[in-house]
């Protein structure tokens, strides 16, 4: 579906690059060696909330594959992810307590520097895309002739030809429907069910 146009690009073009580069570094690289590095220091309340930290962020892969099938729900999931992923990283008092109690160390410091900066990183993000969340309401013909809302998509296209040279669009934005619909049934699951019996601890203890 990487269509090509011969509309202006908006101003702002080289910023949503730049967003989706810094995207790359700051939630998967980045959380990638963290996750790594915890596991090889034992580090127990890291881990829990790196995997915590994975499952919910899966929304960005999710939206990825929404915005290579320009399906307009993509600028919601959008928003959604860059809103929830900060308040996991924060939600649970009994890994901030340990992580409070944890001696200093070089994957202490690290961490502690990730958390407040994709905290930072994702509550800008959230507050750029309001404007944009019009597009979630458009049909998918006004979406790709809606410059301002299509340039959002440039980047997971490109994403596309390197993973999926072959692959069609529109079954790839399919399976981010079908990602979609397991993610929000498995969240509401937790808001509905697991919040209510373990509150905000993590182990549940």
């Amino acid at each position: 579906m990487v269509i090509k146009s011969t509309m202006e690009q908006p101003w702002f073009q080289p910023l949503v690059w730049m967003d989706y580069r810094l995207a790359v570094l700051f939630t998967v690289i980045l959380p990638l060696i963290l996750l790594i590095w915890s596991l090889t220091q034992n580090a127990d309340s890291i881990q829990r909330l790196m995997m915590i930290y994975w499952r919910v962020s899966s929304l960005l892969a999710i939206t990825v594959y929404l915005m290579i099938g320009a399906v307009p729900l993509s600028f919601i999931s959008a928003f959604a992810a860059r809103f929830l992923i900060p308040i996991s990283l924060w939600f649970w008092v009994d890994l901030n307590e340990d992580l409070d109690d944890r001696p200093q160390s070089p994957l202490k410091l690290v961490f502690t520097s990730w958390r407040w900066a994709i905290s930072i990183y994702m509550a800008v993000g959230t507050l750029i895309q309001i404007p944009f969340l019009g597009c979630a309401f458009s049909n998918q013909s006004a979406l790709l002739n809606n410059a301002s809302c299509r340039v959002w998509l440039d980047p997971p296209w490109g994403f596309k030809q390197i993973l999926h040279p072959n692959g069609d669009a529109s079954l790839l934005g399919f399976w981010g429907l079908v990602g979609l619909v397991i993610y929000v049934v498995c969240f509401a699951y937790f808001v509905l069910i697991r919040l209510g019996k373990q509150g905000r601890s993590a182990t549940g203890q």
